[in-house]
Parts: structure tokens; sequence; C-alpha cells
């Protein structure tokens, strides 16, 4: 089952991030109260996927009115290979769609390759000149311009 995560949720989800390799947590971002912070401005599009009352899933996402986030996106081992991640991804791109965001982007560590092949294997873009993935999210064209420095 998907539902919105809440703050009563965050000792399962940082469980469940701090025992996964290849996520990257800050101690100030992913306390308790950096976590509440996020919610509170972001109550829409974050996501935990539960099996039998406990949580196996979370996707951590948001906005700053231009772009789309994901910040974790994490599936428990045991429960991978099942579609919860796919659940979880479509549900926050929904939500963020819902509050009028047309990208989505994401950080993947250099050295998660597990992370790297899972994006690219869903359709998301590596974007080398800024180091994180991101994926168009409308059917307008929105086309990334950089500037010289």
């Amino acid at each position: 089952m998907i539902r919105l995560m809440t703050i009563a949720d965050y000792d399962e989800v940082f469980d469940l991030w701090i025992n996964t390799k290849g996520i990257g947590l800050r101690s100030l971002d992913d306390s308790i109260e950096g976590i509440a912070h996020f919610l509170e401005r972001n109550p829409n599009t974050s996501y935990v996927s539960e099996v039998d009352n406990k949580i196996v899933g979370v996707i951590l996402s948001g906005n700053d009115g231009r772009r789309g986030y994901i910040y974790h996106m994490v599936v428990g081992e045991k429960y991978r290979k099942q579609g919860i991640a796919t659940e979880l991804i479509d549900a926050a791109v929904k939500a963020l769609k819902a509050e009028g965001i047309t990208r989505v982007c994401l950080n993947v560590l250099e050295s998660n390759e597990q992370g790297k092949q899972f994006w690219n294997k869903r359709g998301w873009n590596k974007l080398d000149t800024l180091g994180f993935y991101s994926k168009g999210i409308t059917d307008k064209e929105n086309t990334f311009l950089i500037k010289p420095f």
C-alpha cells in the first residue's frame, strides 16, 4: 500500500535509509527536524509503501516552485523487484505534476552503480554537465540551457 509520508513515519523511514547501501544522508537535512520542515513545505509529494503495517519503501520528493526533486528513494532489499519503486516514483511524479512542476531532478552517488542503472532503466537522463539526473514530465518542450562562464 502506498500512502503519503508523515513525520510520524520518520523512525521507520530513517531506519530504512540508514540500512540501505548507496544512500547519502546529511545530519541536518535528514534529521527529524529537517524532514519535518521538508514535509511541511512539501506535504503532498513524499510517499511510503507498507507491507503488513511495516514501511518497506519511501520516496522523499518535493519542489521549489520551479523544479521537482527526488532526494531519497529506497525499497528494502527483501521487497525489491515487486513494483514498489515504480509505484513510489509514479505517485511522486503525479503529485509534482499536479503542483505544476514540469521537470524532476535527482542526484545519485557516483559510486552507486545499482542506483545509476535503476534510474537509467526508467528513462532518466544523466546530465554530465551538472552531475545529476533529470526527466521531463510534460509533453511541452523544456530545454535545458547552459550559459558558458
